[in-house]
């Protein structure tokens, strides 16, 4: 395939016009434009594709949005179509947001993922015009080092699966509804296993909403888009002075959405909140999404006296008494007017977290409104849509056939050390390859740095050093995550140490908890509050999530090493490609 040309100008009616008249195909071609330039802190970046190159600069030079950019590249090539250039668009909207040195200005309503005719072919090309835009140092990073970072992982210029697309569509529709029936209220429920894309649907719905609120008539949406009907005057006036917030439960997912929505223009990292703050907070809500729903809180002994008494004060402030019964999904309720609420129940790993029980009523009542949107498609595991299943069913210790792995690179190890190798050589490779582990240790390390937590096999390592975005923290590759610090992320590769709180039973013939090695003291907590008392087959239960969860995050492959010998016997056979 011949390399495609970049020919550039300057971002003004002149050069535009003087450019436009070079070249038949200026103005009738499928072509991907680039326009750059300086403003506020960073540059700002906007990528579009067209058949008339010439007309659409005339319609850009002429919209507020993009005064004070400076300069057009326009990559020409004689093999482009039009389903080729709505891919090259969407990837370099995505390089551009993951890089981070620009602001992006594009909505994400044409974000595209099509198939077409020699897709792979022309997806290497893209490659070359990446190269050749940064060497022109419109990217800092190679394409490797933008698609593993936070950036580009969590970006709301995602590409959506079918299914995804389907629910984006089902749930804006149903909230126009709303908001036009002024003083309705809703739940909508998204549900799906790991990888499916809970978080980015969140995300992308956030963004997309706020174009749309904020978008002006000269703005040139595409009106072939996907979202594009959405993109009206009439919703634009529904959603003034419109005032959402995404609750993510989790301290570590937390802070690093909060640095994505900083570098996303009409996003802000204030609209990402804890459960406390949304109970906490003055004004009520039009709209709140719940990343992780699961893991919210019912009411128990918290990490700290502080929260304990938050958690009153807040029952009191918002039903006039501290109804021990509350949770804090009855907050986000009760903040709320529109609610849209991501879960998996089978992510839940501690007893605060919120009761089957109670998982199971949202969803009833979501499918029974028809706001309940299940998501299948697996798009974090190259294992395929059967892998997340096939793990559950091999840590319940249920029969599990053997599934079609592909280039998946499932490995099973008998020594940690040669795993821990293992790691750091596909991360040399790859990058994000970690060691992950359950809550078997204690982590002394905390306390006392130069202690270390977990030795096995003459190998000595310590837990996590910190809980905020452990995996992209500086040593993370010398350390162990645990539970805590990557429910939420994408690894490339993981290797995961199943500890001794995980057993094979020889006489019951099944796999047991050992509370005794399990050292998560939240986790394993009784609910004095509640009267509730933990058995081991619940304990077991949330062990089972636990490592469902950690054997799920890695895209390219996962390792596994597992400490008690009867289960290593146990796991083997299905752990071994």
């Amino acid at each position: 395939m011949t390399p495609s040309s970049l020919e550039r100008f300057a971002f003004t009616a002149r050069a535009a016009r003087e450019w436009g008249r070079r070249d038949p195909r200026h103005a009738n071609w499928p072509v991907v434009y680039v326009i750059d330039g300086a403003g506020g802190a960073r540059g700002r970046v906007y990528v579009g594709e067209t058949v008339n190159a010439a007309s659409r600069m005339k319609q850009h030079l002429g919209a507020t949005t993009k005064q004070g950019l400076a300069s057009v590249r326009v990559v020409l090539d004689d093999t482009f179509n039009k389903s080729v250039c709505l891919d090259l668009e969407s990837h370099l909207i995505r390089w551009f947001a993951g890089d981070g040195r620009y602001l992006v200005l594009n909505g994400n309503e044409g974000i595209v993922d099509a198939a077409y005719y020699d897709r792979e072919v022309y997806r290497e090309s893209f490659r070359d015009v990446f190269e050749q835009l940064r060497a022109e140092g419109l990217f800092e990073r190679s394409i490797p080092e933008i698609e593993n970072s936070e950036l580009f992982k969590y970006s709301p210029f995602k590409s959506l699966s079918p299914d995804q697309a389907i629910a984006v569509e089902d749930i804006l529709d149903g909230l126009f509804e709303d908001l036009a029936a002024t003083g309705t209220a809703s739940t909508s429920v998204i549900q799906g296993r790991p990888g499916t894309g809970k978080t980015i649907m969140a995300i992308f719905l956030m963004k997309l909403l706020a174009d749309i609120r904020d978008y002006r008539d000269d703005d040139g949406i595409e009106r072939d888009s996907r979202f594009a009907e959405y993109f009206v005057p009439e919703h634009r006036e529904l959603l003034q002075g419109f005032r959402m917030g995404l609750v993510v439960p989790q301290q570590s997912l937390r802070q690093t959405i909060q640095r994505v929505f900083r570098k996303t223009p009409k996003l802000s990292p204030s609209m990402v909140l804890t459960p406390f703050q949304v109970g906490k907070a003055a004004e009520r809500f039009d709209l709140l999404l719940v990343d992780e729903t699961h893991r919210l809180n019912q009411r128990a002994n918290q990490a700290s006296g502080v929260l304990n008494k938050d958690f009153r004060d807040i029952n009191v402030k918002l039903f006039g008494a501290d109804d021990a019964t509350r949770t804090q999904l009855d907050w986000i309720t009760a903040q709320s007017d529109h609610r849209i609420l991501l879960l998996d129940a089978d992510q839940s790993v501690r007893p605060a977290d919120l009761s089957a029980e109670a998982t199971a009523r949202i969803t009833d009542a979501a499918r029974s409104a028809h706001r309940l949107y299940p998501l299948r498609s697996q798009l974090r595991v190259r294992a395929g849509e059967d892998y997340v299943e096939f793990v559950r069913s091999v840590l319940r210790g249920e029969a599990a056939a053997p599934i079609e792995l592909g280039d998946y690179d499932l490995r099973f190890f008998d020594d940690l050390g040669a795993m821990e190798d293992a790691i750091r050589e596909r991360d040399a490779e790859h990058g994000l390859a970690r060691l992950v582990a359950g809550f078997a240790w204690d982590w002394r390390s905390k306390k006392h740095p130069d202690t270390h937590d977990i030795e096995l096999d003459g190998r000595r390592l310590r837990w996590n050093s910190t809980a905020k975005d452990w995996i992209n923290s500086p040593g993370s590759l010398d350390e162990v995550g645990s539970i805590h610090t990557v429910q939420g992320y994408d690894l490339n590769y993981a290797g995961v140490i199943i500890g001794p709180d995980l057993r094979w039973d020889a006489a019951a013939g099944r796999i047991v908890a050992s509370r005794d090695d399990y050292r998560d003291v939240k986790g394993k907590e009784n609910n004095k509050t509640l009267g509730k008392v933990y058995s081991d087959d619940d304990l077991l239960r949330y062990i089972v999530n636990v490592y469902t969860v950690l054997l799920t995050r890695g895209i390219r492959g996962t390792y596994v090493y597992v400490v008690d010998a009867g289960l290593r016997e146990r796991l083997r056979g299905f752990f071994t490609a």
